[in-house]
């Protein structure tokens, strides 16, 4: 005994003696470096403060947005709306993902689960996790094997039975055709309820009705050591389900006595329009398509063994606000200027500008999302085009209330809620409205679960760190 404990000193005495810091405070050592770099198809804006909300003297929109200075951190933002060939690419891994879940399910041969990814031999810790949290959602989809959708090479009749099941039924395919079942395409996700978790009290009180008659006061980590169940960190967890597709039919639905059955026909899934911005795409989609981009990013990070970057997310009013002044101040639109024309009496943006000439400026429905110059931080058709979900949810007031520091007011309302709470601002306005909505301080907003046949989006990441010019 005696031995193995001056063999323990020693080793410990050897740690000491190899040590380089001296005793000295100087941090972790060791550490990965970082540098950041910019996300495909964004652009960086810088942190910054601006004077957000209505310049002009129109009094309904000065009283609905109220001009007041507010800062925001650097961060990314794409650079054009998402497109349709970017949103088609969330709505085929979410097929592909779906149709390779059920090939396992049915035991085909090849598309069996893999516990532990592209490993051949598990390491004690994926051994342990498989062990004893079996629903721990560790497993993963194997992504190798080919997907054979052309049915003369139908590998077997399993595959066969299952691959089918995805299409409309035969009593459903108008005259023969063979069509993807759209409402089977349904992305589940989960997410931290941040803001929920935020409401946990930071103090608690306690009657233990001392002898003096007082009141205890404790701090909420004393308190949360006799209350875990109570506080479990799976509780702010969050599950969604939605189901992917644009809706085709918003071409229809939003414009009564229009014809615009070519566009529902064509819109989205022609190759004609890919580089058009996404629409048909309700708040909750658009928030999925978020949580996806982060999920297929995080991925190839882990991967790679690469350094986490954050989440890619909705912007929130002030921060599309801020990048779509492109570092001008009091300015009326993107471009700088009063007027939605330039010098030369050329329209700088997709809109309505004369009473039912919708051709005037060059477009007519969505244009290509490059279709006119761009701000002074280098974003295209932040007004009009389409206009675009903000994470913010809509209050008349919020102005008057919210913080000067990267102002927000969320809300993310369940089916319960208020219908009130369900109101998301949407900004920048779109093809067919005239140009007060395109002011870079009007506001609007939609219901979180409509979805419009003039309304798209682009998302955001924020940039780790204060400046690109401190690495």
């Amino acid at each position: 005994m005696n031995k193995k404990v001056l063999l323990l000193f020693g080793i410990a005495a050897l740690v000491a003696c190899s040590s380089t810091d001296h005793g000295e405070l100087v941090g972790v050592q060791n550490r990965p470096e970082w540098y950041p770099t910019e996300p495909y198809g964004m652009v960086y804006i810088p942190q910054g403060s601006f004077n957000m909300g209505s310049h002009d003297e129109d009094m309904p929109y000065t009283m609905n947005a109220p001009a007041k200075t507010a800062s925001v951190v650097a961060f990314y933002m794409d650079q054009t709306e998402i497109t349709n060939n970017e949103y088609r690419q969330f709505v085929y891994w979410v097929r592909d993902s779906l149709l390779r879940f059920r090939l396992a399910e049915a035991m085909v041969e090849e598309y069996d689960y893999t516990d532990f990814g592209e490993m051949d031999e598990p390491n004690y810790y994926q051994e342990y996790i498989a062990m004893n949290y079996p629903d721990s959602m560790q497993r993963h989809i194997n992504w190798e094997p080919w997907i054979e959708w052309s049915t003369d090479r139908y590998p077997s009749e399993e595959y066969t039975d299952v691959i089918e099941g995805m299409y409309l039924p035969p009593e459903e395919q108008f005259m023969g055709g063979r069509m993807l079942d759209s409402r089977q395409l349904n992305y589940v996700y989960f997410w931290l309820n941040k803001q929920k978790a935020a409401k946990k009290d930071n103090r608690v009180i306690f009657d233990y009705n001392d002898e003096d008659g007082d009141d205890e006061y404790f701090s909420y980590r004393d308190y949360v050591k006799d209350t875990r169940e109570a506080s479990d960190r799976s509780s702010f967890f969050e599950k969604e389900i939605i189901n992917v597709y644009p809706d085709t039919l918003s071409w229809i639905h939003d414009l009564t006595y229009s014809f615009n059955e070519p566009q529902h026909d064509k819109y989205f899934w022609h190759p004609a329009f890919d580089e058009y911005p996404v629409v048909g795409v309700s708040w909750q989609q658009a928030r999925a398509f978020c949580n996806w981009r982060t999920r297929y990013r995080t991925e190839y990070i882990k991967d790679n063994k690469m350094l986490f970057e954050h989440e890619f997310r909705l912007p929130t009013e002030a921060e599309w606000e801020y990048a779509g002044r492109g570092g001008k101040e009091l300015t009326t639109y993107p471009w700088g200027g009063p007027y939605a024309t330039n010098s030369a009496g050329c329209y700088l943006a997709n809109f309505k500008p004369m009473r039912g000439n919708l051709t005037v400026d060059g477009g007519y429905y969505p244009v290509k999302t490059t279709a006119y110059s761009p701000n002074g931080y280098n974003l295209y058709c932040m007004s009009g085009n389409v206009s675009e979900w903000t994470s913010t949810a809509y209050d008349e007031a919020s102005y008057y209330y919210v913080s000067d520091i990267s102002p927000d007011y969320q809300y993310n309302a369940s089916e319960d809620d208020d219908e009130t709470q369900k109101r998301k601002v949407i900004r920048g306005g779109s093809w067919k409205d005239v140009a007060q909505f395109l002011q870079l301080g009007t506001r609007d907003y939609e219901y979180q679960d409509t979805a419009k046949c003039y309304i798209g989006f682009r998302t955001v990441q924020p940039f780790i760190g204060r400046d690109v010019a401190d690495f």
